[in-house]
């Protein structure tokens, strides 16, 4: 799995795309699940970012997801279009 950092935004966004790149490739089998929990502070690169992991994992054949969004990241992805492509719905509560 995974881990966002704390902050992507514009600034941090170039570092945090190398970071993912390089593990993901270390990673060589099974879905590519990130976690986004930790993240806390954002902006449009964040969803950049991810869509750019998740173009990186299809080319090497890999499933791909994002959980644990915080809802303004969901927000985000869903005002832009992209919220299909990248969130994983919570799973729903048992009874």
């Amino acid at each position: 799995m995974l881990l966002l950092p704390a902050t992507i935004t514009m600034r941090e966004s170039r570092d945090t795309l190398r970071l993912l790149s390089q593990a993901l490739q270390g990673e060589k089998e099974g879905e590519v699940v990130v976690d986004a929990s930790p993240l806390q502070q954002f902006d449009t690169s964040a969803l950049a970012v991810l869509l750019e992991c998740r173009r990186l994992a299809q080319a090497f054949g890999r499933p791909f997801s994002v959980r644990n969004a915080p809802a303004k990241l969901a927000a985000l992805a869903t005002l832009y279009g992209v919220d299909e492509l990248l969130i994983t719905p919570p799973a729903p509560a048992s009874a």
